[in-house]
């Protein structure tokens, strides 16, 4: 009955924090109204069913990610025509960084001893970190991007680019989720050392990002305004109300995919590596 009642309030009070959290980003317009109610529910799930920890590590990237959206907007503005989207997230933007990370959190429910749950959900945290760290920052790479299949040179904000400066913020994006992971581990933890945990939600992180950018080179679905004469990822119109044409990839994959991807392949690959180290 004790047990019931803490699980309760721990539920009622992650409602609280989650309506607190997604309706202040919803005024500060940092979410649409979409956006902001799944990231209520994810929020309240995350904290209901995780606690402290695991609501720490959700909130640090949607604090730090949202404050880098901020900044830098001259710089970004021509980068932004070639995004899917504005800088509010929506409803299928939230899923796509934080849903893989919501799974996790009811794994965790079903397998309350196991390591795996809390691994796969900071390494989800740390890869959609990761690529929102070097989307924001990769913007002040003092040349070009280069596309990361071919290494040809290609405009700021191109999906499937990469720079030094922006694979240096994504690394450090990991790097602070995995920080979290290791000091906020849940009590009794018997799997791997915390060290072990930096190292591996970092290059897990990393290597989520990465795989963003290769799939966004390759599948991704990328038109083209023949009004301004740019490849976007906007469609059916561009910025400029131009209709926009499919010139490569999958008309399905589109940024909210890819993104899945990202935090999909990171998950997986800590619970994998996790496994042959511990064992």
């Amino acid at each position: 009955m004790i047990f019931m009642q803490s699980a309760a309030g721990q539920l009622g009070l992650g409602i609280i924090l989650a309506l607190l959290v997604s309706g202040g980003a919803y005024l500060f317009k940092l979410l649409t109204r979409s956006g902001a109610v799944a990231a209520f529910i994810l929020g309240a799930v995350t904290f209901g069913l995780g606690g402290w920890g695991w609501a720490i590590v959700l909130i640090s990237f949607f604090v730090t990610s949202s404050a880098l959206s901020l900044f830098f907007k001259k710089r970004k503005r021509a980068a932004e025509s070639m995004y899917s989207k504005g800088g509010r997230r929506d409803s299928a933007q939230v899923l796509a960084n934080g849903g893989i990370a919501g799974l996790f959190v009811i794994l965790h429910v079903l397998l309350p001893d196991s390591w795996v749950p809390w691994i796969g959900f900071c390494a989800a945290m740390a890869a959609a970190n990761a690529d929102t760290w070097a989307t924001e920052l990769g913007i002040l790479n003092p040349g070009n991007p280069v596309k990361i299949i071919s290494a040809k040179p290609v405009e700021p904000g191109t999906s499937g680019a990469v720079s030094l400066v922006g694979t240096l913020a994504s690394a450090s994006g990991a790097a602070l989720i995995a920080v979290l992971t290791w000091f906020l581990r849940p009590a009794g933890w018997y799997g791997l050392s915390g060290f072990e945990l930096f190292v591996l939600i970092t290059i897990c992180g990393l290597a989520g990002s990465l795989v963003d950018s290769i799939l966004g080179a390759t599948i991704q679905a990328i038109y083209y305004c023949p009004s301004c004469r740019k490849e976007t990822e906007k469609h059916p119109l561009h910025g400029c109300g131009t209709e926009t044409h499919l010139i490569r990839g999958k008309k399905w994959m589109d940024n909210d995919w890819v993104n899945l991807g990202c935090t999909l392949t990171s998950s997986l690959l800590v619970v994998l590596l996790g496994w042959l180290i511990a064992y």
